[in-house]
């Protein structure tokens, strides 16, 4: 069970409501009007409990489970103990997460802005927007229908925030436009001057940094992450792009639709990603280069080339993932092979 000093649940939900949620289909033995209160780990869920399994390696938790029903793969239904009920479908994760966005749903905030809140006159706020304490909305700045500004949050001038955003405590935005449904985790600096200057002997030469910030629907940046704006150009992040704790992201670099960025990854000024790019924790993309769609970049990776659609990469430099592994498993059998493998 969550906490419920933090968390207010929903429900009960019969098992024909969950299967309509998450669009899983209930077990012809199960009943359909069975009532559930709540979701909850394998190993620690009750009788009216729903969990779930989603990797094969926790099949052995699912026959010592209690709990009353579980999320899982058709191929997973006979591993299952005969007490559960079953909600199959070949997706057991996304189901369960609508299931769990059910039972907890997000708070929705009072509309308002807190009289503590800085608010210019010449800003547009629709009716339904909250603005939360300590709060600093700029000259000319248009928040629309269900935008929330937490605790703290500093929106620049001019800038724009889609319907049903959320900008997190103490983030900082400036000439930066942002979509719909995006969240902003708290600590988010967007619109931030580019790294960019003229080196010289004589002294560094600052560079007008003159584009914008671009952030596309259903955007996710997680908490004190960075984005810089363009120097020229603008930088923009693609639609339904996940962005981790603690990213950078430089000028000029254009991300497309659904990449994931874990933590701590960085990518230099004028990198491209296509689509659905995925690097890992720790990895960082060199300047100007471009990575085709799907490719993937292993944890502390260092991508130094340009990358082909669906490439898998690994090492620093980083190369093909194979060949990474095949290096590492050489380098261990010659290690091993003088004898010093464990000193």
């Amino acid at each position: 069970m969550a906490d419920p000093r933090f968390f207010a649940r929903a429900g009960p939900f019969t098992l024909e409501e969950l299967a309509e949620i998450s669009g899983a289909q209930v077990a012809k033995d199960a009943g359909r009007e069975r009532p559930i209160t709540d979701v909850s780990p394998l190993s620690e869920a009750g009788p009216d409990d729903l969990s779930f399994l989603d990797n094969r390696r926790y099949a052995a938790e699912l026959g010592k489970s209690k709990a009353g029903a579980c999320v899982l793969h058709p191929s997973l239904r006979s591993r299952a103990p005969e007490h559960m009920a079953l909600l199959v479908t070949e997706d057991p994760y996304r189901a369960y997460a609508r299931i769990a966005r059910a039972f907890y749903p997000e708070p929705v905030p009072e509309a308002g802005v807190h009289n503590s809140a800085v608010v210019a006159q010449s800003a547009e706020l629709a009716g339904d927007v909250s603005v939360g304490p300590n709060a600093v909305v700029g000259e000319g700045a248009v928040l629309a229908a269900g935008t929330r500004v937490e605790a703290g949050a500093v929106i620049g001038p001019k800038v724009e925030i889609g319907e049903g955003s959320v900008v997190g405590a103490n983030c900082v935005l400036s000439h930066c436009l942002i979509g719909k449904g995006v969240r902003l985790h708290p600590g988010v600096c967007i619109g931030n001057r580019g790294f960019g200057f003229a080196m010289g002997a004589k002294g560094h030469l600052d560079v007008p940094q003159l584009g914008r910030v671009i952030v596309e629907d259903g955007v996710e940046i997680g908490a004190n992450s960075t984005v810089d704006r363009g120097a020229g150009p603008d930088t923009v992040i693609g639609a339904g792009s996940k962005i981790d704790n603690l990213v950078q992201i430089g000028h000029n670099v254009r991300l497309g639709r659904g990449c994931v960025l874990v933590a701590q990854s960085g990518i230099a000024g004028s990198a491209r990603l296509e689509d659905f790019v995925v690097l890992a924790g720790q990895s960082g993309v060199a300047g100007h280069l471009h990575l085709g769609a799907g490719a993937q970049v292993g944890a502390q990776s260092g991508v130094m080339r340009n990358l082909e659609p669906g490439e898998k990469v690994a090492g620093s430099p980083a190369i093909p993932v194979k060949k990474f592994f095949r290096l590492v498993s050489l380098l261990q059998r010659m290690v091993d092979k003088k004898g010093n493998g464990d000193e």
